[in-house]
């Protein structure tokens, strides 16, 4: 006898299908869905319905423009939390400054990008003027999603990229420079040079979901000036030769970075404690489940003649 069983609890929205995934598909007059192609990048953010399952936003992608608006002052630690999806996801990062022409002082705003963003290429954009468009065209590799806040103008800098007025876009809040969600579904087109892009709605909460190795590559600064610590746990407070705390008081480090990057590292360390309980919980339902059908079965055989 073979027996088959039902799951015992929701299936992990991290193995679901989304934007991106290459699926298989049966053929026939109803066809369905038979299995999803391994991955080898996702987007992935905690769930926002706080649950401690991950969120993919988008796969298999290949360059992530994250794109945020000169229209109002950057966030810096809005930026630092969109890096850390970016790079965690496997793929490379891009930071496009969207709407130059509304921007006070679109070079400060460079610089000020460039600092929160070692090892990223920023760009200066306008889709009103066309300022370096084509440059940021010739930057994309393969499939390229866009990710950013609503109300950065993803979508009219897509339809720069598409040439053509192909996504939805929506007028701005004057008084905060945000939208609302004009964009309200995930959608993949092929981009006029090759690739695909894929449009996604802006993000209102960016939680971490195990991004450690996205923290490191955001955070490099620190965590370069860390191997020069006196103590190989310097926890980069008090400590005796702590090259860390030397670097701020030289004023070579922000302060405001190192207070960032502790908060961040509490919030994925937190999150990855949740996820370690839900599956070992996992884990116990399962093997209860189990347990109970070998008990049935061991029953119904001893209960015949």
């Amino acid at each position: 006898m073979r027996a088959t069983f039902a799951a015992p609890h929701a299936p992990d929205p991290l193995l679901t299908p989304c934007t991106g995934d290459w699926a298989a598909l049966r053929p026939g007059t109803d066809p369905h869905l038979a299995a999803l192609l391994p991955r080898h990048s996702a987007i992935v953010r905690s769930s926002a319905s706080g649950s401690s399952h991950g969120q993919v936003l988008a796969a298999n992608i290949d360059t992530v423009v994250i794109a945020l608006s000169l229209a109002v002052p950057l966030d810096a630690a809005k930026v630092e939390r969109l890096l850390a999806l970016a790079w965690e996801s496997g793929a490379q990062p891009v930071m496009v400054l969207t709407k130059a022409d509304l921007a006070a002082d679109p070079e400060a705003a460079y610089t000020e990008a460039g600092a929160l963003a070692p090892g990223v290429d920023v760009l200066v954009t306008s889709v009103a003027t066309g300022r370096h468009i084509d440059a940021l065209a010739a930057l994309l590799r393969g499939t390229t999603v866009l990710l950013g806040p609503s109300g950065a103008g993803k979508s009219s800098l897509g339809n720069a990229l598409l040439g053509e007025e192909r996504l939805a876009t929506g007028a701005v809040r004057a008084q905060d420079g945000k939208g609302r969600h004009t964009t309200v579904r995930r959608e993949l087109v092929p981009l006029p040079g090759g690739g695909v892009l894929i449009d996604t709605p802006g993000l209102r909460g960016i939680s971490l979901h195990d991004a450690a190795d996205g923290l490191e590559q955001v955070f490099t600064e620190i965590e370069r000036l860390a191997q020069a610590c006196r103590f190989s746990n310097c926890a980069h407070d008090s400590e005796p030769g702590c090259a860390v705390q030397a670097a701020i008081r030289a004023g070579e480090l922000p302060r405001r970075r190192l207070d960032s990057y502790r908060k961040l590292q509490r919030e994925n360390a937190w999150a990855a404690s949740r996820t370690d309980a839900r599956l070992r919980d996992e884990r116990a339902r399962r093997q209860k489940a189990i347990t109970s059908h070998l008990r049935a079965t061991y029953k119904f055989r001893d209960q015949q003649p």
